[in-house]
Formats: structure tokens, C-alpha cells, sequence
């Protein structure tokens, strides 16, 4: 069947698609399953709904710490509903990982692939194995640390080439969104459903409503008409920092324990005695609750594991809630030092405590401390009563957004704080009938703290308006460079477009200084 040559007026996104294994990529073999090379060929390319048919030019990948680029071939879907292309390369594992066994190198090894390549893409999109699915997505939560753009993992209960499955609908649902929607966070997709990734855990093992986020609602759900996405829950990064990643999570010397009726403390004191074990994550009863007293055994075991130095954290054993000392055998684990996990799961704690670990210089009562605090989303703190309009009502969208485009323009910092009070945060990432969000706005305006305070509160740094300009671009252009330093401080950089646009020959030597800074050769 012939393809439709597209529109190239439509605007296009750049993902890429990194294959670390699993099940979505497997073909059938006279052994059964097993990982399949030239998956862009055998299980993209023939599908309609990945492959307009126009076979662009390859896409430039790196490939090692070296900055080596190879050139891979791209395609591109058709156009979208909102009227976008997505434009795709994918850059398959030289060892495709068995999800089942995989640690912090197979981690390292992944998050190493999305910061050689962040430069060059909107977004990622991982391609997974659903076992350990959840563990991977909350370790490079931690691992990915001010991120601008979406991270989205995603796998199958099927091979792609197998007949009914699920893996066609994943993988183009976070292709999608990865394109579509800047939520720069690390997040999981599946089965139509986007969740934060350090949210989520494995519920079936053939269903393919295969994974659950009990505690906390999808970032995003897509329907037969739209996507509809929770932009008031969309975590973002408020420091003002570029992208950079932590590797070598400290994962074999963390263990996780279920508690459970009859268990003998010294079971546990067997755990806790391991060599080098510097944290448990110890999965108890309910909101927290474990065997005994305060004068049990088992609860000397804890304490004086604690008293020792290791972090233990207490999670509850159930799908859905929270642990709290409201009871009081949960009450006397926290006094003698166990950590509250509030409601966190499991993959998410043990991950944690990985990374916490792996901090130089952090005490184990530093490591405690922090376990309680969300560091991207990971768990809910108790915080006080947070007050609302009367009946929830709100200035109008549009209304807001043109009062704060004059604001910026008069360089009046109080009116736009002023409007972006409340709720306003909703306003960050929205944009004028040009395209232009209030970070590109504020990037040529003239007050550069208007700049600073909408980076403050998580404006991305990272989308582009209709002509195709971030807003770096706007201000390296205007000549703007307090600008252009505190957006390149927080993380910003041109989009592959942008860099070969200016002809800087007959711009002046403030624009050609702001150039250099804004390409990172100054």
C-alpha cells in the first residue's frame, strides 16, 4: 500500500526510541522467545502508525562517552491530531538486557545513553522488560537529576510481532507523548495509562493492565479522542541547574524483608548481619505495624541495627496507602530510629536508599532524613491545610495568560507574580496563538528576574514555539546576555535546528557573545 508523502509545513519532534530488551522486542524461534536485533526494520518500519512511508535522513546518535556520532536511520509518524509529526531513531543495546537480572551497571548503562544524547532530542523513550520494569523506572528518578524533558519506559506482555498484543499500543502511546507533551519527568507507559515512574508496581504477570500506581493518579490517560494530561501533578525540577546524571547506585548493599505473622527476630538479625548491609527496607503490616512491642525482640533487632549504622525503612506490605505511627507498635519502630516511608512502594524506597547511599559524605542520619523528604515526587509529605479559591473558581486561562504577557512585557515583576499566585503554575507551560509560553516571553523581556522566577517554579527551558525557537534562541538573538546566561545556568541549550540558523557576520558583538555562550563555547 502506497504512503502519503507528508506536510512538511507541520512542525516535528525529535524522539529517541533506546532499546534495552525485553519482551515487546522478542521474536519467535524454534526455542521459543528470544531478543531480536533490527527492531526500527522488522517490527516499526511496516506499521502505518509508525512510518508515514517519507524515510527521512538518518538522525545522529552518540553512542559512547567518547562523543562518537553515528548516523541511524529515521521515520516518522504520520501527522498527529495535534497536528505534530513525531521523527524517531533508535539506538539498540550492543548486549540486550534481561530485565530479570538487571543492577545498577544495566541502569548506569541506560542513563549514560539519555545524557550523551539530550542535546540532541525532544525526549526518550526507553524499551524495557516488564519484570523489573518499576525497579528501573524508580531508579533513574533518582538518577536523572534536573531533567527537562520526558524520560518514558515502556515494554510488553507480548512481542510486537505476536498477534494480539499490547506492545504496538504501548510503544506508540509514549512515542506520542514523549513528542507531544513536555512532562519532564522519568515516567512508565502502559496500557494507555502514564504514571510517574517512581509510583508505580508490577500487579499481573499476563494482564495487560500489567502495572499500578496505588498512591498516587496517572500523569496522563489516553483516550480514543485525546490525551488528557494532569499538568497540576507534573513534577518539575525548580533548581536552577543543567541536566546531569548519578551513576553507580550503592544496590548491593540495601536488602528488602517481608514481614510476616510468625517471623522470628532472628531472621531478621540474620539480615541485618549481612556483611557490608548499610539499609533494609522492611516491608511491614498495614500503616506499619510488626510483631510484638517495645520490648520485643524484634524490636531490639531493629534498634540495634540502627545503633550500628544501618538505614532501615519501614513501607507497608499493602497495594495502596501509607505508613504513619498511628498505631503504636508503628509508633515505637520510629522511636528507635526506623525510618517512615510514608507511601512509598517498594522499588521506589529500595532505589532510594540505593542512590542515598551512594552520596559521598551523607551519615546514616543524614541518609534517614532524606529518606523522608520527596526528592522528585517519589512520596507524599504531610504538609499542612492548603487553602483553596471559594468553589474552586479561577481567573480564566486566556485572561491569565494575556495579563501576564503585559506583565512581562512592562518588566513588572509583582503583576506577574501577582497572576501567577494560587494555581498559577498551570500557566507555565501554556502559550500564545504564537506558540510562545511565558519562559520564551519572559527570555526577551526586559526584566530578567521575571526570567528567574518562572525557572523557580519549573517552567522548561526546553519547548519551542510554531517558528521552531526554544527560548535560548530568542534571547541569544536579541542580544540579551543576562538572559542567556541564567537560561544556559538552568539547564537550556539550541535545539539541533537552531544551531545553523544566524548568520552572525553582521550582528553585533554583544549578539555574537550571546551566540557563544548559548552554544557553549564561550
Amino acid at each position: 500500500m502506497a504512503h502519503l508523502i507528508p506536510d512538511f509545513n507541520y512542525p516535528e519532534s525529535q524522539v529517541l526510541i533506546i532499546i534495552t530488551g525485553g519482551t515487546i522486542c522478542m521474536k519467535q524461534s524454534e526455542d521459543g522467545l528470544v531478543p531480536a536485533r533490527n527492531f526500527l526494520k522488522f517490527g516499526l518500519a511496516p506499521r502505518p502508525s509508525f512510518n508515514d512511508g517519507s524515510y527521512p535522513e538518518p538522525l545522529e546518535i552518540v553512542v559512547d562517552d567518547n562523543g562518537t556520532r553515528k548516523a541511524v536511520q529515521s521515520l516518522r509518524t504520520p501527522i498527529s491530531a495535534y497536528e505534530r509529526r513525531v521523527r524517531y531513531a533508535v539506538f539498540e543495546f550492543e548486549h540486550l538486557l534481561d530485565s530479570s537480572s538487571i543492577d545498577a551497571e544495566g541502569w548506569d548503562q541506560i542513563a549514560k545513553a539519555v545524557y550523551r544524547n539530550y542535546q540532541l532530542f525532544d525526549g526518550f523513550v526507553i524499551l524495557h522488560g516488564t519484570d523489573s520494569l518499576a525497579y528501573t523506572s524508580s531508579a533513574l528518578s533518582f538518577m536523572l537529576q534536573d531533567l527537562g524533558k520526558p524520560v518514558i519506559l515502556t515494554g510488553s506482555q507480548a512481542p510486537m510481532v505476536q498477534l494480539q498484543s499490547d506492545a504496538s499500543d504501548n510503544l506508540l502511546g509514549s512515542l506520542i507523548i514523549a513528542g507531544h507533551f513536555m512532562i519532564p519527568e522519568v515516567c512508565l507507559f502502559f496500557n494507555f495509562k502514564l504514571y510517574r515512574g517512581n509510583r508505580t508496581t508490577k500487579v499481573s504477570a499476563d494482564d495487560f493492565a500489567a502495572f499500578a500506581s496505588p498512591n498516587f493518579e496517572p500523569l496522563a490517560t489516553i483516550t480514543s479522542q485525546q490525551t488528557k494530561v494532569n499538568w497540576r501533578n507534573v513534577y518539575r525540577s525548580t533548581q536552577l541547574h543543567p541536566f546531569s546524571i548519578k551513576t553507580r547506585l550503592d544496590t548491593s548493599h540495601v536488602a528488602a524483608l517481608r514481614i510476616f505473622p510468625g517471623i522470628k527476630p532472628q531472621m531478621i538479625d540474620a539480615v541485618l548481619r549481612v556483611e557490608g548491609l548499610k539499609g533494609l527496607i522492611l516491608e511491614t503490616f498495614g500503616a506499619g505495624n510488626t510483631p510484638g512491642g517495645p520490648d520485643s525482640a524484634l524490636t531490639r533487632v531493629l534498634s540495634e541495627g540502627v545503633q550500628r549504622g544501618i538505614v532501615i525503612v519501614n513501607v507497608t506490605q499493602c497495594l495502596s496507602g501509607s505508613v504513619s505511627p498511628l498505631y503504636a507498635s508503628g509508633f515505637i519502630l520510629s522511636k528507635v530510629g526506623v525510618v517512615l516511608g510514608y507511601d512509598m512502594t517498594t522499588e521506589a524506597a529500595l532505589t532510594k536508599l540505593s542512590y542515598l547511599l551512594s552520596l559521598p559524605g551523607l551519615t546514616p542520619a543524614e541518609v534517614s532524613a532524606q529518606m523522608g523528604l520527596s526528592l522528585c515526587g517519589e512520596l507524599t509529605e504531610l504538609s499542612q491545610t492548603q487553602f483553596t479559591h471559594p468553589g474552586g473558581a479561577l481567573t480564566p486561562e486566556r485572561t491569565s495568560l494575556t495579563a501576564l504577557g503585559y506583565a512581562i512585557r512592562d518588566g513588572n515583576l509583582q503583576a506577574a507574580k501577582d497572576v501567577m499566585r494560587g494555581d498559577g503554575k498551570f500557566l507555565l507551560n501554556d502559550a500564545d496563538y504564537s506558540g510562545n509560553t511565558p519562559l520564551h516571553l519572559s527570555a526577551t523581556g526586559p526584566n530578567v528576574e521575571i526570567l528567574r522566577d518562572f525557572l523557580e517554579q519549573g517552567a522548561s527551558v526546553h519547548l519551542r514555539n510554531r517558528e521552531g525557537h526554544t527560548p535560548l534562541f530568542l534571547a541569544a538573538t536579541s542580544g540579551l546576555k543576562d538572559q542567556v546566561v541564567l537560561l544556559a545556568n538552568a539547564g537550556a541549550h539550541l535545539h539541533p535546528d537552531e544551531l545553523a540558523k544566524p548568520d552572525l557576520d553582521t550582528k553585533s558583538e554583544v549578539v555574537k557573545e550571546c551566540w557563544a555562550v548559548a552554544r557553549g563555547t564561550d
